[in-house]
């Protein structure tokens, strides 16, 4: 059974379809890649699937379960975990509170516990504490604990939302355009980590991409998106070859 089935997703936009029909299915261990034009409706797509646009036609569901009506903090706790194409990052924190912020639907949440500062409440914090620390060092910041987003390179900031996704310990992962504005080698460290993330973790990927040379290196299957519909769905090998992805992306008579 597949993890994550959408069935005739529909969006429009003021009489405009970003998404016209979609359905797509992802089984579990699997890396899907999503790419299209710009406009195509890729990020439409991840903002149904984790609850943040609701006003749609069609069926999501999880693991057998239908999300289709549930909040983005419900989808979390499910295991459906996002990064944006923008980054979202709590600007005045650190980067380990950014990080600590992503587990917070496994801390002990008693008022009680709050104010008066039971054990459970305590040990709570130590945990997020401790857990937050070991995926900063995952993903490389192992020192940055103290750091201002501010004040981290472009890169460590992308790596930083990595980290805190992976502390809400997610089942399946949507990665949207994680390695914009980088270039080539750029990007292909950052896929190589998020690779490392899914082996060590069990972790089903979602992953929308430009780079396309890179994500075939990454991805087993391409889903590729053109004026709101599902163009083509295969290997990347054969999807990067066909001519009606290539005229999607260059024009007619592209080579």
């Amino acid at each position: 059974m597949s993890l994550l089935e959408c069935r005739d997703i529909s969006r429009s936009f003021f009489g405009v379809k970003a998404l016209d029909g979609v359905s797509l299915s992802v089984a579990e261990g699997e890396t899907l890649g999503i790419i299209g034009p710009n406009g195509s409706g890729k990020t439409t797509l991840f903002n149904i699937i984790s609850g943040i646009d609701r006003h749609h036609e069609g069926r999501v569901s999880l693991a057998g379960r239908d999300i289709t009506e549930a909040r983005p903090h419900r989808i979390v706790g499910h295991g459906l975990v996002r990064t944006f194409q923008n980054l979202r990052l709590f600007k005045g924190m650190t980067a380990l509170e950014n990080v600590v912020s992503g587990g917070h639907s496994r801390s002990y949440k008693g008022l009680a516990g709050q104010v008066l500062g039971l054990p459970a409440m305590r040990r709570s914090e130590a945990e997020l504490d401790a857990r937050a620390r070991a995926c900063l060092a995952e993903v490389g910041l192992a020192g940055y604990e103290d750091a201002s987003p501010a004040e981290m390179s472009y890169g460590q900031t992308k790596r930083l939302e990595l980290a805190r996704a992976l502390n809400a310990e997610p089942r399946i992962l949507l990665l949207d355009e994680p390695t914009a504005g980088m270039n080539d080698v750029q990007a292909a460290e950052i896929l190589g980590l998020v690779a490392r993330m899914r082996d060590r973790h069990g972790l089903t990927l979602i992953v929308i991409e430009h780079n396309v040379p890179v994500l075939s290196r990454f991805a087993g299957r391409i889903v590729v998106l053109d004026a709101g519909r599902k163009l083509v769905e295969g290997r990347p090998e054969d999807v990067t070859k066909d001519p009606r992805v290539i005229e999607a992306y260059l024009g007619a008579g592209a080579e």
